[in-house]
């Protein structure tokens, strides 16, 4: 296996992406693993320069015998990075007798002024405060994750008076819980809202207040052929907290500023399953796609939409099974569920319910399948942009 770089990307929408050359190489601490980056603007590190906030990194620096976590900064917006001399920072593998200590999610908390790290050790997430991005002190762990955490608070349906606070792992589990800027306590058991490809996805801190989304996005673990690069970044998306009939749980769904891909190109409305399929065949060699459709079983138990043989949408009412996952509507006697499809070259994307599960997948479809678009066990409402 190669040696792993830290790379850099920007973006202005998070849709469309400039690449720039690596960020960091490897060193004498070890090649390099993921972590995360904040704007010092108060100069708590003393890396910055007046009118010049520091961007800083912390990130995981890999070798054979042990994983340590180290610092470098930036004072031109992440282009060129120097690294802190008295690196690493943080080395854990004498207390958790494991290699297994990586991707520390570093951000600021205003109620006790400092900063927090939470950082996975061998069985979960472990909590870590600094007041200075270097020295850093050993708080709190959390049992039951594995790799790149995140944790944030999100305000349940919008009221800004009643938050809770996320922990996340890299399968995409979550806890919600209260957190004091030490420990994290959960209130209930793990949950999920996203399957399939993705995986260690991360959030963005700091957004500003008047915009004061959370927004996410998702390595998908999907092969690319023919590229000359390893998987993808999936879309991003905004993570809200939402009452359900289970309690709050969290929402994804795609940042507006995806709409500016969509060109619209027809809607349809009380159509059977097979009219539908008719009607999607123009479409059946789209390489980009998207669908929105409201799905009402009829006496079907097991109703979807598969492309060339390819099940996308895959909806077993009696397991209440959505695309191999467990999937329960809001109204446990519902019919009908609404999907959104995003249909690229090499990856589909499903929203269900307005966020309420989301499912990624590579996109396999097999020209040489005649059957194209087909929606089996429904009657179907449907918009489809290119």
């Amino acid at each position: 296996m190669g040696e792993h770089v830290l790379g850099h990307a920007v973006s202005k929408d998070m849709i469309h992406w400039e690449e720039l050359p690596v960020a960091l190489h490897p060193d004498r601490t070890g090649t390099m693993f993921s972590g995360s980056a904040v704007i010092d603007y108060d100069n708590t590190s003393g890396f910055g320069k007046p009118g010049k906030p520091a961007m800083v990194a912390l990130y995981t620096a890999d070798n054979p015998d042990r994983e340590v976590q180290c610092v470098a900064y930036s004072l031109d917006k992440g282009r060129t990075w120097t690294k802190y001399a008295r690196n690493p920072v943080i080395d854990s593998k004498e207390k958790w007798n494991s290699k297994d200590t990586r991707d520390p999610r570093v951000f600021w908390y205003a109620p006790s002024k400092h900063w927090v790290m939470v950082l996975n050790e061998r069985d979960g997430h472990s909590i870590y405060t600094s007041a200075n991005l270097k020295e850093w002190a050993y708080q709190s762990h959390v049992t039951g994750f594995w790799e790149c955490p995140d944790l944030f608070e999100l305000p349940v349906d919008g009221n800004p008076n009643i938050k809770k606070w996320v922990m996340y792992g890299a399968s995409n589990t979550y806890m919600i819980g209260s957190f004091d800027g030490k420990t994290f306590v959960p209130e209930h058991g793990k949950y999920y809202f996203s399957a399939g490809s993705i995986y260690a996805a991360q959030t963005f801190s700091n957004i500003p207040e008047a915009d004061g989304r959370r927004i996410q996005i998702g390595w998908g673990r999907i092969n690319q052929q023919g590229m000359p690069f390893n998987n993808m970044m999936l879309l991003p998306t905004e993570l809200t907290l939402r009452t359900t009939k289970d309690g709050p749980r969290l929402y994804s769904y795609p940042v507006k500023e995806v709409t500016k891909l969509l060109e619209p190109a027809t809607k349809w409305t009380n159509l059977s399953a097979g009219e539908a399929s008719r009607r999607l065949q123009d479409y059946n060699t789209a390489d980009k796609l998207y669908i929105k459709a409201t799905i009402r079983l009829s006496h079907a138990t097991d109703a979807g939409l598969s492309l060339h043989g390819q099940r996308l949408l895959s909806y077993d009412m009696n397991f209440n099974m959505l695309n191999g996952m467990f999937y329960s509507p809001q109204d446990p006697t519902s019919m009908s569920l609404t999907a959104e499809i995003w249909l690229d070259r090499s990856s589909v994307e499903v929203f269900i319910d307005g966020g309420a599960f989301s499912h990624s997948a590579e996109r396999k479809a097999d020209s040489r399948n005649a059957d194209g678009f087909r929606f089996w066990g429904i009657t179907s409402r449907s918009h489809h942009w290119k």
